[in-house]
């Protein structure tokens, strides 16, 4: 049995309504980090109902401190209140990305050239679509990955579903 036009109507006017609120906290995130030399490095709002998650990732060249994450909790928090962005209860969550951090944006690629990446494509590149290499770099659109000491991988950026960083323990 098929879903009703009606839910599924609600379905993507709810999907809308939520990239709005998270279009409309990271706009904020930016303006506070910004004055702190601070990166926003993604916001997610996850759930639904009184048990919904309102999570910022942050990021700084010298790490991030809890500090750094108690004057953005604070500053966002009291600006969301305020301007009642977020419709209904929910908990807010402000992060460091973690060691194995994820690749969101085209600088990413560059900040961490050097570093060891786990990449997942859209399409397989010689019948393989996850990548474990060294970052090489990002030009004109395209990621370069050394996936052995004499062999690197290039690939579009929009060919990426999913990166991140890869902590060697």
């Amino acid at each position: 049995m098929g879903e009703s036009p009606l839910f599924c109507w609600l379905t993507l006017f709810e999907g809308h309504m939520r990239q709005e609120v998270v279009s409309k906290v990271e706009e904020i995130a930016q303006r506070v980090a910004a004055s702190g030399g601070i990166e926003v490095v993604e916001v997610e709002f996850k759930g639904s109902g009184g048990n919904q998650l309102l999570r910022i990732s942050i990021d700084k060249p010298a790490g991030v401190t809890h500090a750094d994450c108690e004057m953005v909790s604070h500053q966002v928090g009291t600006i969301l209140d305020v301007e009642d962005v977020v419709p209904g209860h929910y908990t807010l969550e402000v992060t460091s990305p973690g060691v194995e951090r994820k690749l969101l944006k085209p600088n990413d690629y560059i900040r961490f050239q050097g570093k060891k990446a786990k990449i997942v494509l859209r399409e397989p590149v010689e019948k393989q679509r996850h990548w474990e290499g060294t970052l090489a770099g990002l030009d004109d659109g395209t990621v370069s990955l050394a996936v052995n000491a004499d062999r690197v991988l290039r690939f579009p950026l929009n060919q990426v579903e999913r990166a991140n960083l890869k902590f060697e323990w």
